[in-house]
């Protein structure tokens, strides 16, 4: 392997989170590696939704942090949701000085909109429906226009790099054509990203399965509550990997969710299609399950507005043969957010010396068992910016004997497959214990085959960690224990190190 010596912070993934960090490291030297060129297979640039800040008068930080409090079923750390929401307004004007074209109201101010679990509208948003890509685009920009900031488009992770102390050194990235690379760097910051890719129905990029998660546990992080999967109730259900999705803000404008005969599936009170995101995936879910279906009518509330309101929508529906303006979409509820993850403060330290996490891949404590919508984008942006200006402050250390160092891969396409059918079965909206018994044993089978997989190291933890939890929290239904526990608890899982041999 080549060995490179980077005098600065190494980041690993090139979506909001890990740009926002670099733009914020300055002056020091940012070294971006990222797998796919910048805004491709990325969630950021999929979001649809916007970005979450108390943007108007008669809203507030604290109004913010409450609903994201009751959103989360229990599980937000107080602390985090305050930290986070005090950086909303801060958060989108930066991005607006960057050039984030966001939606601006007649007296110029942010326009917002109003999504599930939100007291009141605050979703920033950019041309309806296309608030991740056009942020992005304008922090890409940014980003490439930066003297300090270097950014590799073929690098995937496969291992990171401790001394003998345990302290993160850098990485082991692989490039174009298989080549190896040593990174050693002054830190390294994780932001690869959530788990979709682990799932047969996602809206997120298939190639993100939770790598950064399962070598930050093997490096001997501790991982928060890794079975909280949010899956979003309104994928396009068009036969496409991933799914596309049918934004919130269609609801927000008074989209009903509807069965093949056209009743609600919430009852009549237009509201009830705001209901937090498990409650309306769980509808969603037992409809189809059930045979009546399940459909988004907004041929009133949007009608023939749709091109213009919600062009990404549009598209998705228009290239699958369907027109919206005049039909009500099918769709089914598909693994969208992950809550759970590599546990870290707002300036993105994990528990581990030189290593951060922000971004999906993170457990920051703002997200719980249910993250409140658009929150993410928030997180991205604000934790980012911080954990870029911390790590540009980490100092080189001397040189140490280094631990002996294990370089980890993905699954041939027909074991992913297998996982990914498992996932979605047994680890979806609705669980039971036969049936993650069932996808335990054989993520297990699969290991023995592939141990090297990175990909199983995290469906472990997450099928563990559902099994475990036996309740009904948040994005977390277990069909066999319905009920909450009247204590919310974590799960917190701290693997053994084992000189980098798997435990």
């Amino acid at each position: 392997m080549a060995r490179i010596r980077h005098d600065g912070p190494l980041i690993i993934g090139g979506g909001l989170a890990g740009l926002s960090a670099a733009l914020e490291a300055a002056p020091a030297k940012a070294l971006v590696v990222t797998p796919e060129p910048l805004l491709n297979a990325c969630s950021s640039a999929w979001a649809q939704g916007g970005l979450a800040a108390a943007l108007t008068p008669g809203d507030s930080p604290l109004l913010h942090a409450r609903d994201t409090e009751g959103a989360g079923a229990g599980l937000v750390e107080p602390r985090a949701a305050r930290s986070l929401t005090e950086q909303g307004r801060e958060t989108v004007e930066w991005l607006a000085s960057l050039g984030a074209p966001f939606d601006r109201d007649d007296a110029g101010g942010f326009s917002v909109s109003l999504e599930a679990a939100h007291s009141l509208p605050r979703v920033a948003r950019v041309g309806g429906d296309g608030a991740g890509r056009a942020i992005l685009s304008a922090v890409v920009t940014a980003a490439r226009a930066s003297s300090h900031i270097e950014i590799w488009e073929d690098g995937r992770l496969r291992g990171l790099i401790q001394d003998i102390d345990g302290r993160v050194r850098g990485a082991v990235i692989e490039r174009r054509g298989g080549k190896l690379d040593e990174v050693f760097a002054t830190a390294v910051i994780l932001a690869t990203g959530g788990v979709g890719g682990l799932f047969e129905v996602t809206t997120n990029p298939a190639a993100l399965r939770g790598e950064g998660l399962a070598l930050a546990a093997l490096a001997g992080a501790e991982i928060l509550d890794p079975e909280f999967v949010q899956f979003h109730p309104t994928a396009i259900d068009v036969g496409l990997d991933p799914a596309p999705l049918a934004t919130e803000a269609l609801r927000g404008e008074g989209a009903r969710l509807v069965d093949g005969t056209g009743a609600y599936l919430l009852g009549a009170h237009p509201d009830a299609d705001l209901a937090s995101r498990d409650v309306v995936a769980r509808t969603v879910h037992a409809a189809r399950t059930e045979g009546r279906g399940a459909f988004l009518d907004a041929t009133q509330a949007v009608g023939e507005a749709f091109p213009h309101e919600f062009p990404a929508v549009f598209s998705a529906c228009m290239r699958a043969g369907l027109d919206p303006r005049v039909s009500p979409i099918p769709v089914a509820a598909a693994a969208h957010y992950h809550m759970g993850g590599i546990v870290a403060d707002d300036e993105g330290r994990t528990g581990v010396p030189g290593l951060y996490a922000i971004g999906e891949c993170a457990a920051t404590g703002v997200h719980g068992a249910n993250r409140l919508a658009s929150n993410s984008l928030l997180e991205a942006g604000a934790f980012g910016r911080r954990a870029g200006r911390a790590a540009a402050l980490e100092l080189r250390h001397p040189r140490a004997e280094l631990r002996p160092q294990r370089v980890l891969g993905d699954l041939p396409d027909e074991a992913l497959g297998q996982l990914r059918v498992a996932m979605t079965r047994h680890a979806g909206v609705v669980r039971h214990e036969a049936g993650l018994t069932a996808l335990c044993q054989l993520i297990e089978r699969l290991k023995a085959q592939y141990p090297d997989a990175m990909p199983l190291i995290t469906a472990g933890l997450m099928a563990d960690g559902a099994l475990n939890r036996r309740e009904s929290r948040g994005g977390h239904y277990r069909a066999d224990y319905p009920q909450s526990l009247p204590i919310a608890h974590h799960t917190r899982i701290t693997l053994p190190v084992l000189a980098g041999v798997e435990p």
